[in-house]
């Protein structure tokens, strides 16, 4: 296989990240303040503890100093302990000083991170389908956990105190040289290397962290889809290849770390090299200067005091510095999330129609045309008209653009050309709220979610009472279902409701429609997971329950929609006839020859049943 092909979906593919072509922290920092600004009390009150301790610490070398050559060189047992008196406080409030700063920096982080979560997830709730049908949802979980959490850790791990560390340094090259400046010089003389070392490995870890939070999607991405097909793999023995799938974006992942702890290693070492390169020289040009009288032995021991805690910051620094290179990276692709268009959004005079409006509960296309990005049109000049109240079927072939159709009417995707009006509006000027409000489906793939009976069937809408989730209940043919389970309504659905048949989940995604109750209720194969007994019970709840609503029903089995006021067929994205059963049947067309089909095959199977 070849290099090309090996490399991860997180690298390359239909679904590939776009990159960022320059960083800039600072821009990146400023688009964090809006969720900082809240709590700019407490952010305030963190900042201004910084220099704060990091005067307290200057302090402490230099009270050694003044301890050595002004009282123990005198012999002053007084004065030493006072100065120790003063060393000892000064450690208790910066102790005191630290541990504030720490547990405001985290409130602060806690509370702000939370908030950009939540932002995140609503964003999530008004981008397009489209977004959703290009990337993964292991792409998209990642966004809002790992990479967040990423965030968080560079507070936890004190990436603001990079900000006290700067004070700190700044402070300890003035206090230095004011001690004295021929010293202070030899000391920093092996310093540009560990600045032209942090500048080179800042660039090169930039690039790898991205890479990391790259693949670590791509790892959540196979994970998920590994996990939640899980039955379809060991069912076809596929776990070979699925291991060997997830073994590849595995170590992809582990070979982007293994460079970003080269680099980091690398640095470090720099660090503890030129370290030992300053002290020797300290200690080298501090004792000559001692012995020729110039410097106090005081002073040399303050320094080098001040070399180790010079160094301290910047050997935490390389750790601190990975995380927050981390974090700028995982800051990016959260942004990247926030800044994806909302194009599917309520019109400028967002709008709703009267209750007694004459077209409420109406459908009409006019000369509607839709592309998938990128593809060609699936719908072809479609012109339609649904009345109020009326039952419109629409079959045809798989592909024909039935279930593209229907998308429209909600507005999970905009035409290309012409119009969709629902109640006399088009939907691009409807409140889209309001408009889904109006609008209620039933898909072919039920999807429930964890929680009760009721709360799958209400979705915790507090417009939705007890008793019309019954009701939906019961129309749903779901009352004997529900009586037999021993909680009820209250009755737990676990994840993917997979402690229910797949006609139950379908039956309760029926009732869940009826009891949103909809000016338009649309079905889109609603009763192809149910049996031929639920069925019938569903057809004659239908038959009641959709007297005064609009209803649109997508079915693969003709059967099902004999009675429907007009029947569309679809062919190739376009309508090709439309009429009641009796007359297209009548008409001996397409939709004849697929109602003869499918009469076939049933009595080619109740033969082969005999």
């Amino acid at each position: 296989m070849s290099k090309a092909a090996n490399t991860s979906l997180a690298d390359q593919g239909i679904h590939e990240e776009a990159k960022v072509q320059k960083a800039y922290d600072r821009q990146l920092l400023a688009r964090l303040w809006p969720f900082l600004r809240p709590y700019r009390g407490v952010f305030a009150l963190s900042l201004i503890l910084l220099p704060m301790i990091s005067a307290l610490m200057l302090l402490q070398p230099y009270l050694i100093k003044v301890a050595i050559d002004e009282y123990v060189s005198k012999g002053d047992p007084d004065g030493l302990g006072r100065i120790g008196g003063y060393f000892l406080a000064a450690l208790l409030a910066e102790f005191c000083l630290l541990y504030i700063q720490y547990y405001l920096t985290m409130w602060l982080a806690q509370h702000a991170l939370a908030d950009l979560r939540a932002s995140l997830f609503a964003h999530l709730g008004r981008l397009p389908q489209r977004y959703f049908d290009r990337n993964p949802v292991g792409r998209i979980v990642t966004r809002l956990t790992t990479d967040v959490d990423v965030l968080n850790e560079a507070f936890s791990s004190g990436g603001m105190t990079i900000f006290m560390d700067l004070l700190t340094l700044g402070g300890i090259v003035g206090v230095m040289l004011w001690i004295d400046w021929r010293l202070a010089l030899v000391t920093f003389s092996a310093v540009p290397i560990l600045l032209f070392s942090i500048d080179f490995f800042r660039r090169k870890a930039r690039v790898t962290y991205r890479l990391i939070r790259e693949r670590v999607a791509g790892i959540n991405s196979v994970l998920q889809e590994s996990i939640s097909g899980m039955t379809v793999i060991q069912l076809f023995a596929h776990e070979a290849a699925s291991f060997v799938t997830f073994e590849r974006q595995n170590k992809l992942h582990r070979d982007a770390y293994h460079r970003a702890n080269l680099y980091e290693a690398s640095l470090f070492s720099v660090v503890e090299a030129v370290s030992s390169i300053s002290a020797g020289l300290v200690i080298w040009y501090g004792s000559g200067q001692i012995l020729a009288g110039v410097v106090a032995f005081g002073t040399l021991v303050a320094f080098i005091e001040y070399l180790q805690k010079f160094f301290v910051p910047i050997r935490d620094f390389s750790a601190k510095y990975a995380v927050l290179q981390s974090a700028m990276s995982a800051a990016e692709r959260v942004f990247q999330l926030l800044d994806e268009e909302v194009s599917i959004a309520g019109g400028q005079d967002s709008r709703t129609p009267a209750p007694d409006a004459v077209a409420r509960g109406s459908v009409s296309f006019k000369n509607v045309s839709f592309a998938y990005r990128g593809r060609e049109n699936v719908l072809h000049d479609i012109s339609l008209e649904i009345r109020p109240g009326e039952t419109l079927a629409v079959v045809g072939a798989s592909g024909s653009g039935k279930t593209t159709l229907t998308k429209l009417i909600g507005r999970s995707f905009d035409v290309s050309e012409g119009s969709v009006c629902v109640s006399g509006i088009d939907v691009a000027d409807w409140d889209l709220h309001a408009l889904r409000r109006e609008v209620g489906i039933v898909l072919q793939d039920a999807f429930l979610f964890r929680g009760t009976v009721g709360e799958n069937v209400s979705l915790g809408r507090a417009d939705t009472s007890e008793a019309s989730v019954r009701e939906a209940i019961e129309a749903a043919s779901l009352t004997e279902f529900v009586a037999g389970l021993s909680g009820g309504l209250s009755e737990e659905i676990r994840e993917r409701g997979n402690n229910v048949s797949v006609g139950q989940r379908q039956l309760l995604a029926f009732a869940r429609a009826l009891a949103y109750d909809p000016r338009i209720l649309i079905l889109d194969e609603a009763t192809s997971s149910v049996d031929t007994e639920t069925e019938s019970r569903v057809q004659h709840a239908l038959d009641r329950l959709l007297a005064d609503r609009t209803a649109i029903v997508i079915a693969h089995r003709l059967s099902t929609i004999e009675k429907a006021d007009r029947i569309v067929v679809m062919h190739h994205g376009r309508i090709h006839e439309i009429g009641t059963h009796r007359e297209l049947l009548e008409a001996d067309d397409l939709y004849a020859r697929l109602h003869a089909l499918q009469y076939v095959r049933r009595q080619n199977r109740g033969g082969s049943a005999a």
